[in-house]
């Protein structure tokens, strides 16, 4: 069926919900490709960074390391938010551990949030498209029938024809909600396994530092 005789066929609001479903996927599509190639690298560069820093010698050639090896900036950003605050402030206040503790949150945070920057995009599209199809289904039966009653005679050819092409617009929603369904679940489990690498690495680093700040 000639998806674009349907557009020609159908009238502003079947028009608006085929563009819009084109711009969800389009969009859905873009998030996959780029979140596919960010949490690969998240991936292999947590651990690989992780594994540098505790082989290192010390806090400067860790961060050496990591400087290479952290393309993304996952985990040098927790290295580099247990600096010493500048005195006279509230974050310079309370016990080392306590300090580190809130730093190291908040570029944890920062850190998760660009991991799971388009899962929103993807579980929007997910969720709505189907019903972004089905409106554009229920409204080209509409028209189709309004168009035939209008005739003034009524065949099975005359119905099927119009009220199968409105259908393609519920497998349209389907096709467009499926694949962003698909990578909303399958990148949320795999930035799970992350920020849980990410969270454990960042209670060991606080437990060095703060042991080595009582030593001192």
């Amino acid at each position: 069926m000639d998806i674009l005789q349907l557009l020609r066929q159908g009238d502003a609001v079947t028009q608006a919900v085929a563009v819009l479903l084109l711009a969800m996927s389009v969009g859905s599509w873009v998030v996959i490709l780029w979140k596919a190639r960010l949490v690969r690298r998240a991936e292999a560069d947590v651990a690989a960074a992780t594994a540098a820093f505790w082989q290192a010698a010390d806090l400067p050639q860790a961060r050496e390391r990591l400087a290479s090896i952290d393309r993304d900036g996952l985990v040098l950003p927790l290295v580099e938010a247990t600096d010493t605050p500048a005195p006279g402030v509230l974050a310079s206040a309370g016990h080392r551990e306590q300090q580190l503790t809130r730093t190291l949150r908040d570029a944890l945070h920062r850190i998760i949030d660009k991991l799971q920057f388009g899962q929103v995009l993807l579980a929007t599209v997910g969720s709505t498209a189907p019903f972004v199809g089905l409106l554009g289904t229920v409204w080209g039966i509409y028209h189709a029938l309004t168009g035939i009653a209008g005739a003034g005679t009524v065949s099975i050819d005359q119905v099927a024809g119009p009220v199968g092409e409105a259908l393609v617009m519920t497998a349209a929603g389907l096709a467009v909600a499926i694949p962003a369904v698909l990578g909303y679940n399958i990148f949320g489990r795999r930035i799970a396994r992350i920020e849980a690498d990410l969270e454990g690495f960042a209670r060991d680093l606080r437990d060095l530092l703060a042991g080595a700040g009582e030593a001192k």
